[in-house]
Order: C-alpha cells, then structure tokens, then sequence
C-alpha cells in the first residue's frame, strides 16, 4: 500500500481518538484555527472528508462544504465520513487519476497530500482546544511537516489565506506544535 494512503488511514484514526473526546460543552472551545471553535473545524473536517470522497468516487457528496454536517452526533458523523472516506482512497485508482477539489484539479497523489494535511492539522487544532494533546500523532505530524518542507514549503499557501505565517517553535517542542508553528497556528 501506497505510503500516503498509509498515513491517511493513521491520521483518519488520530482523530477519530480525538474526535471521541469532544463532548457537547467543549464543542464551543476556541481552536488554534482562529476564528473557527471545535465545532466549526469538526464540521469543517466532516464536510471535507465528504467531499474528497465524492471526488474520488464521482459521487455526490450529499451537501455543500459550509452545511452542518455533525447533526447532534458528531462522534458518528466523524466515524461514518471516516468509513466512506478510507473506502474512497482505498479504491486501487485513488492516486493515478485526477482529483478536483476546491481549488481546482490536482493529480491523485496531490490530492491526497492536501487532505491528509487537512486531516492532521485540523485533527491537531481539536486535540489542543480539547486539551487532549496526547492523542497527536506526532511521528505522522513531522513526517506530514518533512513532507511539506520536501516539496518547497507552502509560502505560496500563505497569501490565499489557507495558512497564516509561520511561527517560531523550538526545535525540540513535540512534532504537532512544530507543524501548527509551520502552518501559522498560536496556541
């Protein structure tokens, strides 16, 4: 199996431990995705994950980015994007086709790299504001941020808005908070 999709599985099952943590009072707790509390990024994540799906498959994702994905249980709406999600990557074509998402067509492997960033990072903005940075997976955060510094940084990222400055963290600060440093998260 493809390493990405490797690192897909792990980081879907990283936040899923995450996601299984939130009870209804932390959903309104603040992220380190500014702006946007946990519930806001869970949705986020939900919705996403949804819609790579549906890209992949060539089905319909059933509802905007923006709609309210996590009802009144999102534990469930996490663990059943989750399923269909894997199902979608595990397709033997997931990486050799070509993906269109939100800003526009990228290779499968491209693709792939985009929502696994997604995965981990919003997984790591929940795990803080829950106070549950232990459930980070940070062997997968700093092979994602290797991963990104591989293929040239992401500055051109930056000035769309997708990710903020980067902000100083000590070389030796665990893995997630390196990559949220990396991607312009305070916390």
């Amino acid at each position: 199996m493809d390493s990405v999709i490797d690192q897909i599985d792990r980081a879907l099952d990283m936040t899923e431990a995450i996601v299984a943590t939130v009870d209804d009072e932390r959903l309104g707790a603040p992220t380190p995705c500014r702006d946007w509390d946990v519930r806001a990024v869970l949705n986020h994540v939900v919705g996403g994950t949804h819609r790579f799906a549906a890209a992949l498959t060539g089905m319909d994702a059933g509802a905007e980015q923006d709609n309210d994905w996590l009802g009144i249980d999102p534990q469930s709406a996490y663990a059943a994007a989750a399923a269909v999600d894997r199902a979608a990557w595990h397709r033997p074509d997931a990486l050799t086709g070509t993906v269109r998402i939100l800003f526009g067509d990228l290779p499968g492997r491209a693709a792939a790299t985009v929502h696994l960033t997604e995965l981990v990072v919003h997984g790591v903005d929940i795990a803080l504001a829950v106070d549950r940075p232990d459930l980070a997976d940070d062997e997968l955060c700093a092979e994602l941020l290797a991963t990104m510094q591989e293929m040239g940084g992401i500055n051109g990222f930056r000035n769309p808005g997708m990710f903020d400055n980067e902000i100083a963290v000590a070389a030796d600060a665990p893995a997630h908070r390196r990559l949220l440093g990396y991607v312009g998260r305070t916390w």
